[in-house]
């Protein structure tokens, strides 16, 4: 696949998200290529992904609901949170929008809102570096996350203080939790504890 078409993406991200999800993007590709670089996986691939991650958030959620309606992979509840509808909406944008055809780069967009168990390290890495992007998300949050990326396993204990952090945001805020999402924190705290 070819990653040189950046500044097309750049104009049509500009162009179509507001500026805070614009720089969102920006420290998304930028730690996404750092964590592929950690983790000896396709910076540039890393890079152009984490790019175009949100490329179909500041669409209306009827529009977005419209897009998603027809998919044979939404998890039981998903159609019930506005806020998760545009990750399987930006890997149909994306590769209508961006001519994608790479598999790992749309599954990694389709599900790094969410998340699912067993992900590849391509997955994870673009999950972490939506939470974890220094350029919008508050250094509070993100840095004991960080922090575990150096420990045995980190990739992975990572991924488990994020989905401790929302699991508890969720209850905090007396939201529902998917089930998905309960399945792969136990999964992810079975793997941590069996290292």
């Amino acid at each position: 696949m070819d990653y040189t078409n950046i500044e097309y993406c750049k104009n049509w991200l500009k162009a179509n998200l507001n500026e805070e999800r614009y720089i969102h993007s920006i420290g998304t590709a930028e730690c996404a290529k750092e964590l592929a670089k950690r983790y000896g996986l396709d910076e540039n691939k890393a890079y152009f992904c984490g790019l175009i991650h949100d490329c179909a958030k500041c669409l209306p959620n009827n529009e977005l609901k419209s897009i998603i309606c027809n998919c044979d992979n939404l998890c039981e509840g998903e159609l019930s949170n506005p806020k998760t509808y545009h990750a399987p909406a930006g890997a149909i944008l994306a590769k209508k929008e961006f001519n994608i055809d790479d598999d790992e780069i749309l599954s990694a967009i389709r599900w790094h809102t969410l998340g699912k168990t067993d992900m590849s390290d391509f997955e994870k890495i673009i999950f972490l570096a939506d939470k974890i992007e220094n350029k919008t998300r508050p250094a509070e949050w993100i840095e004991p996350i960080k922090a575990v990326l150096d420990e045995e396993n980190g990739l992975n204990k990572a991924l488990l203080m994020c989905y401790k952090n929302t699991i508890k945001s969720l209850v905090d805020r007396n939201l529902t939790i998917c089930f998905a999402t309960i399945e792969i924190y136990n999964s992810l705290l079975k793997n941590v504890k069996q290292i």
